[in-house]
């Protein structure tokens, strides 16, 4: 076989490991039930939605938890010679140790932000580590209605995830009676909303959901009561294939439902609206002024046009008479004339 053959099946073969590879990585790194994170929404462009979320979140991280630290994973493993020097250790004994010490490794090579597959197309998971997401997501979303600064251009909504578990309506109303006691439990007790998402995901239907989320609240606390307008908190509820996401989100209205391309927009001036119908300050009074002047002038001008109107409506009634006279004054002429001529032949 020649060299060309041997480096063309070298490279195929390499292509074929690298393919499998890939897969098993992939699948060691998706959402899955008991993790807690950020659920981020993107158009179109996941990749660069990734990257403007680890430099948001880790811009904001910092000034809230300090520098990550990494840890050195430099084990302290006794080398090959030592090993084989052991001869009369037990085997199962090495295999806990060495096993012991990869998920050691493991533990230590774990980051703050960790990227995930969320199973769904425009959707990213940021997996969290020791930080709380909810209370990270409501800083960053507080610091960008106040200062106005747009931080990112792919991004759109950035939800928090503090609880998971599996995608069934048993399996998450028996988890919520636990989740949301902090909350809505009695003595505590809050208006609120339920935000339901699913996708990938047909088993759940969202009117059902809702209502059984709704009475589960009830029971909490029977002071609970829904709010659409202007909750005081919101149950977010994100369904992605078999996991469901929770948590419970602070002024979600305010921040315009978490969505971080809006949330920089300036708001529309609500409360001064009174105000300003009742003092109207001087470039208004100036430009009601100049209102009121333009239209004395334009009634100004209506009253000249219907004053030419009827000038000329007037003239033409006079020179319709006049018209009327001499076709009269004509008629009698004629007939004069007709007369005469009559008398004078009777004379002859």
């Amino acid at each position: 076989m020649s060299a060309a053959q041997n480096e063309s099946r070298k490279r195929g073969k390499k292509r074929y490991v690298s393919g499998q590879q890939g897969k098993r990585w992939k699948g060691s790194r998706e959402l899955e039930v008991g993790m807690q994170g950020i659920l981020i929404t993107c158009n179109m462009n996941e990749r660069k939605c990734t990257a403007e979320a680890f430099n948001l979140l880790n811009d904001y991280a910092d000034k809230l938890y300090g520098p990550e630290k990494l840890h050195d994973n430099k084990g302290n493993n006794s080398s090959s010679e030592e090993d084989e020097a052991e001869e009369e250790e037990d085997v199962d004994v090495a295999l806990k140790k060495e096993v012991a010490q990869l998920q050691s490794s493991r533990r230590k090579q774990e980051r703050r932000f960790q990227a995930l597959d969320s199973g769904a197309n425009n959707v990213i998971f940021i997996k969290t580590h020791n930080l709380e997401p909810d209370k990270l997501i409501h800083h960053i979303l507080s610091d960008l209605h106040t200062t106005k600064k747009k931080k990112s251009r792919v991004i759109l909504r950035m939800l928090p995830v503090t609880g998971t578990c599996k995608a069934f309506q048993e399996d998450m109303l028996k988890y919520l009676t636990t989740f949301l006691e902090p909350w809505f439990k009695t003595p505590n007790s809050a208006t609120y909303q339920i935000a339901f998402k699913a996708r990938n995901s047909s088993h759940n239907k969202r009117e059902e959901i809702i209502k059984s989320i709704a009475s589960l609240v009830g029971k909490l606390n029977p002071k609970n009561k829904v709010d659409l307008t202007n909750p005081e908190l919101t149950i977010i509820v994100e369904v992605i294939k078999s996991v469901c996401c929770v948590s419970v989100a602070r002024d979600y209205t305010l921040y315009r439902k978490y969505n971080v391309q809006e949330v920089v927009k300036e708001d529309a001036p609500k409360a001064d609206a009174a105000k300003t119908r009742t003092e109207p300050n001087a470039a208004e009074q100036k430009d009601e002024h100049n209102g009121g002047e333009a239209e004395e002038k334009k009634v100004a001008a209506e009253e000249k046009e219907e004053e030419e109107k009827k000038k000329v409506a007037a003239e033409e009634e006079e020179e319709e008479k006049k018209v009327a006279a001499e076709e009269e004054e004509e008629k009698n002429e004629a007939e004069n004339e007709e007369g005469v001529n009559e008398g004078e032949g009777g004379g002859e």
